[in-house]
């Protein structure tokens, strides 16, 4: 048995309103909640696939400020198998968004396949079940975690 694995990167962009940004879609006839960004690509590296992920999904040039997390146990990918590793970065867009912003999750103009909106959630606020996948779940924790710590 051939053993595969599944690397994605992931952008975790704040506003100056300490909100971030969470992508909201509808593809493989589900909807799911996540962080912007997605697959690496064979030949890339994990910040040039970030960037590509978010000129693809947001429209927009970043630049990666710091790595936030790496999964750190074990979970099979639910699109396509293997093991499942998922690495998260904290970025700022060095050009505007161009995105459709809603305030409700899926949201859609028109609910087809590859259908996306974007909502910014409150850092303070943010809680696991906003999104859709263990990975990010976790990483939702995470960050509420760090704004709690920073408060106090």
């Amino acid at each position: 048995m051939q053993k595969k694995f599944n690397i994605r990167v992931y952008g975790i962009l704040i506003n100056e309103f300490s909100e971030v940004l969470v992508s909201d879609e509808f593809e493989y006839g589900i909807e799911f909640s996540k962080f912007p960004g997605g697959g690496l690509e064979f030949g890339e590296g994990t910040i040039d696939g970030l960037k590509r992920e978010f000129m693809e999904e947001c429209g927009c040039e970043i630049e990666v400020i710091d790595h936030f997390y790496t999964t750190d146990f074990f979970l099979e990918s639910m699109f396509g198998g293997g093991q499942l590793i998922s690495i998260y970065y904290i970025v700022k867009n060095l050009s505007p968004l161009d995105i459709r912003i809603v305030e409700k999750p899926f949201d859609f103009e028109e609910r087809v396949e590859l259908a996306q909106c974007f909502r910014w959630l409150p850092l303070t606020k943010i809680k696991p079940e906003d999104l859709t996948f263990p990975i990010d779940k976790h990483v939702a924790t995470m960050l509420r975690t760090r704004i709690q710590s920073f408060s106090n």
